[in-house]
């Protein structure tokens, strides 16, 4: 019976609906290649959560002005659906975005397990942009 319950709760607790809501944090990284293009700090609304697609609003500070994201189709039709890595994130979202200059940035968005989010926004060019934002549930 106790058995039953603890997995009870440990399914509970991973279920990603529950990352639905405003999540907000800094970049991180010091060296050089984490630190690629602006935005010290993103803001993510997560509006629709499911197994295989996510819905929300991004906006990184210089970079991205507040705008839709939805994940891709192709992508999550795809073995990409398991993509992982170190860290061991319960699940990642590929999409793209919009950015400031006019141009588009690929986006990364790893839920985990202990309450947590991280985007990467990156894009190659002339203009290249590597960033990692750690993200907390907004208050």
């Amino acid at each position: 019976m106790r058995w039953a319950l603890a997995l009870l709760v440990v399914v509970a607790c991973n279920d990603i609906r529950d990352f639905t809501g405003r999540w907000q944090g800094g970049r991180v990284g010091t060296t050089a290649a984490l630190r690629q293009g602006p935005g010290d700090a993103a803001t993510l609304e997560i509006d629709e959560i499911e197994g295989h697609s996510i819905r929300a609003r991004l906006a990184v500070d210089n970079l991205i002005d507040e705008t839709s994201i939805t994940s891709l189709e192709g992508a999550e039709a795809d073995a990409l659906a398991n993509l992982t890595f170190s860290g061991n994130p319960l699940r990642v979202f590929l999409a793209f975005s919009s950015t400031r200059d006019g141009g588009d940035a690929f986006v990364m968005i790893a839920l985990y397990d202990d309450d947590r989010v991280e985007a990467r926004v990156m894009r190659g060019g002339a203009a290249p942009v590597y960033a990692i934002f750690a993200l907390q549930r907004a208050p």
